[in-house]
């Protein structure tokens, strides 16, 4: 553990310290992680409630069953909000479950892609920040 003076002789600690910018993109990583685990359950739940909520694209080059993507979302909004919450504890392996789950709905929001295009590209983007704001999360400073 480092430790400095400054010219009025208070000593303060700079080896636990971490830079309040990258703490604060880890809360909001996690702040939008259970935003948008709330709207993948809310999505799934209206995919399974009545499927004609959404229309397909024709032609597209994917289809899946509908109801499907509805449980798909469903468990896996759940998911990734329980893992935002335990983002504010600040362990690794939240970081780390984060991360792998934002990447996980990116891929599901593209493959939504025919059903819903702005609010799966809306989605998109947020994973893509959520996942940069969670590897670019609190580090350790060497040799200080």
């Amino acid at each position: 553990m480092a430790s400095t003076s400054n010219d009025s002789g208070a000593v303060r600690d700079t080896a636990t310290k971490s830079h309040p910018l990258q703490t604060g993109w880890t809360v909001f990583a996690a702040i939008l992680m259970i935003f948008g685990g709330a709207m993948s359950i809310f999505q799934g739940i209206a995919a399974i409630a009545k499927d004609d909520v959404f229309v397909a694209t024709r032609n597209y080059v994917f289809q899946f069953n509908l109801t499907g993507w509805g449980w798909i979302h469903l468990v896996l909004g759940i998911v990734i909000v329980l893992a935002g919450c335990a983002l504010f504890t600040g362990a690794t392996w939240a970081r780390v479950v984060g991360i792998v789950l934002a990447g996980l709905g990116a891929l599901a929001n593209f493959m939504w892609l025919p059903h819903y295009p702005l609010w799966s590209i809306v989605l998109i983007a947020l994973d893509v920040f959520i996942i940069w704001a969670l590897c670019a999360g609190p580090h350790e400073k060497e040799g200080v």
